[in-house]
């Protein structure tokens, strides 16, 4: 008989005054016992509606029995069928609004834990791994993924398997994309992302770092160098700014720049030299899961005061309630419908405060959120003296604007056919936040997969 409770199995956590002061990991996962009690929680529905909420469609009625059993290695093997960054998914998947939220049991009560049971399996088959990772035989074929990010390290591990002699190109001096240089350690820790790329490389992936394709090699000099296609996973890495005046000021950090050098280069360690203002006071600007992050870095870096200023009201904010939930419990300060217009410096340039207005919200825009309009004469000042915008980022245009035949959108977005995500270039083919712009790490991982099985079949026509 399933356990019928309604609320799922606790997940242990750091204390929120304790954890705010640190970069360790916030929670610290399932144990076996409490991992085979959620997992009984489960109906094993015979449609099995979770899988149709998973971009990777995992087999999750599958895997959950299995860990009802504690036959843990064999949840692993049915969760890395189709997901093969399991640890990673299983932290930092939206599992609420994608496979939980279809899970019959949320409907008198909370959905099966899905995601903490993903991650419980994925971190126990590494501390308890008892088969070595085989390459599987080379089908002679070779495969260029530009970017280590989700969706080229998905695609990269599924060409792998299926033969192919696949080399990545990393921009940056470290593989793994935005999972290294985006999302906070205590969210992700790095050697988690490590071990999944040590695995690809005993797969026989190949990964060359400090390669920004369009400058060191051009797409035309890969297909030069025998590769018979190119997936383009470059992410979304352009930061966006408000147009605002005082964005010169120094204090003002994009999201982007500020986690990359907490995340990349561990400005938070002190035997590193990885330059960045500790700051008092600061106002984080925008409100999803890369402003939470910011934010909740820069508390650990030590400032007093943190704000989140955002234009509209919680309800209407698109990070992920737990992370909402934790950036509370961890002390910073939610500035709702307010808006910036200036950022205001000092005398020597730096950032004093930043001036905002008041909004109220109107009618749904085109998104379907309710449009934020500035009340007249709310003018104030918030003194600051660091300001992160975290409002987007779009694809950066180096790739595309070094290559003959490749369109994108106004947005920047590559073009490419939804069915098989090939681009407008022949053999070239992409996905994720380089054709989405930026979205979730589950959404690049899908498009991984799709790419890769678009992949074989264009190398095996050509063939």
């Amino acid at each position: 008989m399933p356990d019928m409770s309604l609320t799922k199995n606790v997940m242990p956590e750091q204390d929120p005054n304790v954890r705010n002061k640190n970069f360790y990991e916030v929670a610290t996962g399932y144990t076996e016992e409490t991992a085979v009690k959620e997992a009984n929680r489960c109906l094993n529905c015979k449609h099995s509606p979770c899988v149709s909420g998973c971009p990777v469609n995992v087999r999750i009625p599958d895997f959950i029995a299995c860990v009802a059993a504690g036959d843990f290695e064999k949840a692993y093997e049915i969760i890395t069928s189709t997901n093969s960054l399991p640890a990673i998914s299983g932290r930092v998947c939206p599992q609420e609004s994608q496979c939980e939220s279809k899970c019959v049991r949320g409907i008198k009560g909370e959905p099966v834990a899905i995601g903490r049971l993903e991650r419980f399996v994925a971190d126990w088959y590494m501390k308890n791994r008892t088969k070595n990772i085989k390459c599987a035989q080379c089908n002679g074929h070779k495969v260029a993924v530009i970017g280590s990010g989700p969706a080229g390290l998905t695609c990269a591990s599924d060409l792998a398997i299926m033969g192919y002699k696949v080399t990545v190109f990393e921009a940056l001096h470290v593989a793994g994309g935005v999972l290294m240089y985006g999302i906070p350690e205590f969210r992700l820790p790095k050697a988690i992302v490590q071990s999944e790329i040590d695995g690809l490389k005993a797969m026989g992936v190949e990964f060359f770092t400090n390669m920004v394709i369009g400058k060191v090699l051009s797409v035309d000099e890969l297909f030069e160098m025998g590769f018979e296609s190119v997936f383009i996973g470059s992410g979304a890495g352009l930061p966006s700014f408000m147009s605002i005046p005082g964005e010169s000021c120094v204090g003002v950090y994009s999201a982007n720049e500020f986690l990359t050098r907490i995340n990349l280069m561990k400005a938070y360690l002190e035997d590193y030299d990885t330059p960045i203002i500790r700051p008092k006071n600061v106002a984080v600007v925008g409100g999803g899961n890369v402003a939470m992050d910011a934010a909740r870095c820069a508390k650990r870096l030590g400032a007093e005061n943190v704000y989140i200023v955002y234009r509209r009201s919680e309800e209407e904010m698109p990070a992920r309630n737990e992370e909402i939930h934790h950036a509370k419990e961890e002390g910073i300060d939610f500035k709702l419908l307010n808006n910036p217009v200036a950022i205001l410096g000092d005398d020597m340039g730096k950032v004093r405060a930043i001036e905002c207005v008041k909004m109220e919200l109107g009618e749904p825009d085109a998104s379907g959120r309710r449009k934020p309009t500035v009340v007249e004469g709310s003018n104030f000042e918030l003194e600051v003296d660091c300001v992160i915008m975290a409002i987007g980022n779009s694809p950066n245009p180096l790739i595309r604007s070094t290559t003959n035949g490749l369109e994108a959108n106004r947005r920047g977005c590559l073009t490419v056919n939804p069915d098989t995500l090939e681009t407008t270039r022949e053999g070239v083919f992409a996905g994720g936040d380089a054709v989405t712009g930026a979205a979730t790490v589950i959404l690049a991982m899908g498009a991984g997969k799709q790419a890769a099985a678009s992949i074989d079949k264009y190398i095996k026509s050509k063939n």
